[in-house]
């Protein structure tokens, strides 16, 4: 229930998002100290399941039934990939000691929760995001663990 909830509201955010850029005229200005919104950078959930990206948005390459996370922003970096039929479901999942991602893609089919911390504490940031082609070009924080869930 929780995850329908989910991805009904981002394809209707990105559906909004889309007809509102869309309708704005070329060099609109914006009110001071106000940024435009862009799709898939601000918005913490990525791009919506089945939303065409941004024009000129280039997304990090990541496989069908993949997780991948950039150590920085934009995709950049290597990136660290598990595969859903290696990794454990329900299970943190700690990414190397001293390391940690700031961008990632859940094409796993599965929601994932990314953790501040290393040991998947709930009392530091921690997000959930979509499993049918989530991409995130910035995190909200440093992503140093993760949970496959298994719904």
């Amino acid at each position: 229930m929780y995850t329908k909830t989910t991805l009904a509201l981002a394809a209707a955010l990105t559906t909004f998002l889309t007809t509102f850029l869309a309708t704005q005229p070329a060099g609109a200005a914006e009110p001071a100290g106000v940024s435009p919104p862009t799709l898939g950078a601000a918005a913490p959930t990525g791009t919506a399941p089945g939303a065409a990206p941004p024009t000129g948005t280039v997304l990090g390459a990541c496989g069908p039934g993949r997780l991948c996370l950039w150590p920085k922003p934009d995709f950049k970096g290597r990136p660290w990939t598990h595969e859903l039929a290696t990794t454990d479901i329900d299970s943190c999942v700690a990414l190397p000691p001293g390391t940690s991602a700031q961008s990632l893609a859940n094409r796993t089919g599965r929601p994932v929760t990314t953790y501040q911390s290393a040991e998947c504490g709930e009392t530091g940031e921690f997000e959930t995001y979509p499993g049918r082609g989530t991409w995130v070009p910035q995190t909200a924080y440093e992503v140093r663990a993760f949970k496959l869930w298994e719904r």
